[in-house]
């Protein structure tokens, strides 16, 4: 690590002279790139020690599922690069558009989707399979900060600014509520808070407040699934059951907590879980109780470290050092979403939440989250080279 300031001569070097290295528009943060890189590491070992049963029941071998993670890790780190290259003022230009495709994709999703646990959430286009729904989240986030950004003079104006925000919001948060109630709910919270941070009346967003909470409500109870989660949680809550192996609902929840007790502090070891063969997704939405059983609550915690690392790093550096209202917001969003994600799966597996079934980013097995939150780490770090003035920083 390099400490410089305009007066640094550093020019013998890196071959370059102060003023070039201070120019506003050069070097992303590079804690935020470490942590998003030990988020992959993380995720290759425990995707490769809880993937056995998986390719067993897929007629394949654990290296060969591992190898094409790998390689989807490969093209999400390669769109994280791209895109932090482009500057983040040219995606915004494309952010109505984006909304639209979004929208057009979760109603095919709902008709022609194929259903998978209960719920039509992958749509197979070519014989590629993905989720409409991280298009639809990265597409409104942008799009909300470019209209919160537009509308600052008149921001707390109810009918120029806030019903033409929650047209778009509601709309979105809807189509993809239908199916997957906990990636819709955590979208509509990110939003909420992003026109809370952009001005928006404190008045209006209490009001749409409880009535998020009125319709979410009456999601739950149109759904059997949700409402056995919620039952489910509510009883372990309550009454944590040790005597028994737990059926239906509650037996995804007890394994993982059996896992997480197993690990103790240091863990047993890098590939020796045994509740890989009994948590079902043990890869996917439970891949934070395989890292607890084998790593233990120190590598459980130094996880949830990396995550706290991004959050600090993207609210308290980059969002606050933006140029602009634009990059300030854009950077609040994408934080936000990639760390509350992690969060959330972090806190189903440790029971302090609902089963969800939500990935944890660049951890997780899986296609389509994985590039579109590559997509989201490539803004902050485009949004990171531009900063509101030239003080002094560190470059490494």
């Amino acid at each position: 690590m390099i400490y410089t300031s305009p007066h640094s001569n550093l020019s013998n070097i890196i071959g370059t002279s102060p003023e070039d290295i201070d120019n506003r528009k050069q070097g992303s943060d590079r804690f935020l790139l470490m942590a998003v890189v030990a988020l992959m590491m993380f995720g290759v070992l425990a995707v490769y020690s809880s993937i056995a049963y998986f390719a067993e029941s897929k007629s394949t071998t654990a290296f060969t599922l591992i190898t094409g993670h790998i390689i989807k890790l490969g093209i999400a780190f390669v769109v994280m690069l791209i895109v932090s290259k482009i500057n983040y003022h040219t995606l915004a230009k494309f952010s109505r558009i984006g909304m639209v495709i979004s929208w057009v994709l979760l109603v095919a999703v709902l008709m022609f989707g194929t259903e998978q646990f209960g719920a039509k959430r992958w749509l197979n286009l070519g014989g590629f399979t993905f989720q409409p729904s991280t298009v639809a989240t990265v597409a409104l986030l942008l799009h909300i900060c470019v209209l919160l950004s537009e509308k600052q003079d008149y921001v707390k104006d109810f009918k120029r600014s806030f019903i033409p925000i929650m047209v778009w919001v509601s709309i979105t948060c809807a189509l993809i509520g239908v199916q997957d109630f906990s990636s819709a709910g955590i979208l509509f919270g990110i939003c909420l808070i992003v026109m809370f941070i952009g001005r928006a009346s404190t008045l209006q967003l209490g009001t749409l407040v409880l009535i998020g909470v009125f319709g979410g409500m009456l999601l739950l109870n149109q759904s059997e699934n949700r409402q056995s989660r919620i039952d489910n949680y509510i009883t372990q809550v309550k009454d944590i059951e040790s005597t028994k192996i737990l059926q239906g609902a509650g037996y995804q929840a007890q394994q993982a907590h059996i896992a997480i007790a197993k690990g103790e502090f240091f863990g047993v070891g890098i590939g020796k879980s045994s509740q890989r063969d009994f948590l079902p997704a043990p890869y996917n939405d439970f891949i934070f109780a395989i890292i607890a059983e084998e790593y233990g609550i120190f590598g459980a915690m130094s996880l949830i470290l990396i995550f706290t690392l991004i959050l600090f790093r993207g609210v308290v550096f980059i969002s606050k050092n933006a140029e602009d209202t634009l990059g300030s917001l854009l950077a609040i969003g994408c934080t936000l979403t990639i760390v509350l994600y992690g969060f959330v799966n972090a806190a189903v597996a440790s029971g302090l939440l609902p089963v969800t079934g939500l990935p944890m980013p660049f951890v997780s097995y899986g296609g389509t989250s994985m590039l579109f939150a590559g997509l989201m780490v490539g803004i902050l770090l485009n949004i990171s080279k531009h900063h509101k003035d030239r003080r002094t920083m560190y470059y490494g």
